[in-house]
């Protein structure tokens, strides 16, 4: 079944806690609506709710240097399905210049065993799919300085944020800064749109948005989702 959808604009709230203002310095390029939403696993549209454990899902056309997840977190999934490293993850969040499911840039914001955001980048020159690569290939970034982020509830609702510049990428949670560091120059490598995943969560999709991307450039067909 095909999954285009329209990809609203993000609304960004502020909140309190222990993360820090975001910096005007800080702040990355402008979002925008992205072409369509290219589903390649479990189901996922702008205003429904997400129920699959596992759901994968890229920007078409976008840039991949930034991109906002705006949601409503709702429990965990009826059914746990483990990660080909065989952990059972609790963990939404964004995919940064998804060149393919092996070569990428993950920003997740971890339930377990204390919520925290974290960045890693999997690559794997010559892979595609999850046949090729597995589980191989990822090198988590270690933060400059990374803050507290809020404890999940049912009925919570957040926005993930992150941008890159240069070799830096910083991530904000309701336009708060909550992850600072630099990627490792085998990032400069990866070019791709932006996406979103999530793994044994529920949470209505309120918004996604992203950089956008060259008009110039074709998006690539998006292929059925797998289950």
């Amino acid at each position: 079944m095909k999954h285009a959808v329209l990809i609203a604009v993000a609304t960004l709230t502020a909140c309190g806690g222990n993360l820090e203002a975001s910096p005007e310095r800080a702040r990355p390029q402008t979002l925008v609506p992205a072409a369509e939403l290219c589903v390649s696993r479990g189901t996922a549209a702008i205003g429904e709710e997400v129920t699959d454990p596992t759901t994968r899902a890229t920007a078409r056309g976008s840039s991949g240097d930034a991109a906002a997840l705006e949601f409503v977190y709702r429990g965990d999934t009826a059914i746990v399905r483990e990660l080909a490293s065989g952990q059972a993850r609790r963990q939404l969040g964004l995919k940064l210049r998804a060149t393919n499911g092996c070569n990428l840039i993950y920003v997740m914001w971890r339930l377990d065993p204390t919520p925290k955001l974290e960045v890693s980048i999997k690559r794997n020159p010559g892979g595609r799919d999850h046949d090729d690569c597995g589980a191989e290939g990822y090198t988590k970034v270690k933060p400059t300085k990374s803050w507290k982020v809020p404890v999940l509830a049912n009925g919570d609702k957040h926005t993930l944020r992150a941008a890159i510049s240069g070799d830096d990428l910083t991530a904000w949670i309701d336009e708060r800064v909550a992850w600072r560091g630099t990627l490792p120059s085998g990032a400069r490598t990866l070019t791709g749109p932006a996406g979103l995943r999530s793994d044994n969560l529920v949470f209505d999709l309120v918004g996604f948005s992203t950089a956008a991307g060259d008009p110039d450039v074709s998006a690539p067909a998006c292929p059925a989702p797998s289950d």
